[in-house]
């Protein structure tokens, strides 16, 4: 239907979130100082670097996806700047990939960015406090679509490059399609390291 309506792409085996995009749209609202914060960064290595910025309102168990950002070509200061100006005092949940040295200078990729101001999270993005490295993506993809199914997951309806991506993200044999979903890997990790 949205494909003959929109213009919507149809591949894969079907959507991932399967949530009509105007279900979880909201218009952007000055956000609370009791709302919880955290950005969620996808380091960009070999596709753009990513981020993802959401506030929790612990109230209502709801999540506001507030703002976004994706670039490529460029270095981790560049990535930091742009990521610290919305707020450097914002924790910032990371992928295990962080972990990742940089060839010049053999610094990990997640100490450069708290070099240059991001206020990084002690560990990489887990579901268990005791358990790292690459962590699976279905469990919190199927949260994520549960939220946005039961009211409580919310995304500033300017932020487009967000809805592409959802709009894009697919299966094929019934597995994700890890292509061009470098905002919603930053905001899968932003959900994960919400506790």
């Amino acid at each position: 239907r949205a494909t003959r309506a929109k213009g919507v792409p149809m591949m894969g085996s079907g959507g991932v979130y399967t949530v009509a995009d105007e279900e979880i749209m909201c218009d952007p609202f000055e956000i609370p100082s009791y709302y919880r914060r955290i950005v969620g960064i996808d380091f960009g290595i070999d596709h753009p670097a990513a981020a993802a910025w959401i506030a929790f309102d612990a109230d209502t168990d709801v999540i506001y996806v507030t703002d976004c950002y994706k670039k490529s070509g460029e270095t981790a200061l560049y990535h930091a700047n742009a990521i610290s100006q919305r707020g450097g005092w914002i924790p910032v949940a990371w992928p295990h990939d962080g972990m990742v040295r940089d060839k010049g200078g053999g610094i990990a990729l997640k100490d450069q960015y708290g070099q240059h101001g991001c206020n990084m999270l002690p560990e990489s993005a887990r579901y268990d406090d005791y358990k790292g490295g690459g962590q699976s993506r279905e469990p919190i993809t199927i949260e994520i679509l549960e939220r946005m199914r039961t009211g409580r997951f919310k995304v500033f309806r300017h932020l487009h490059e967000w809805f592409e991506e959802k709009r894009m993200l697919h299966r094929k044999d019934g597995r994700i399609v890890p292509e061009k979903d470098d905002i919603e890997s930053a905001t899968r990790y932003a959900v994960m390291s919400l506790r």
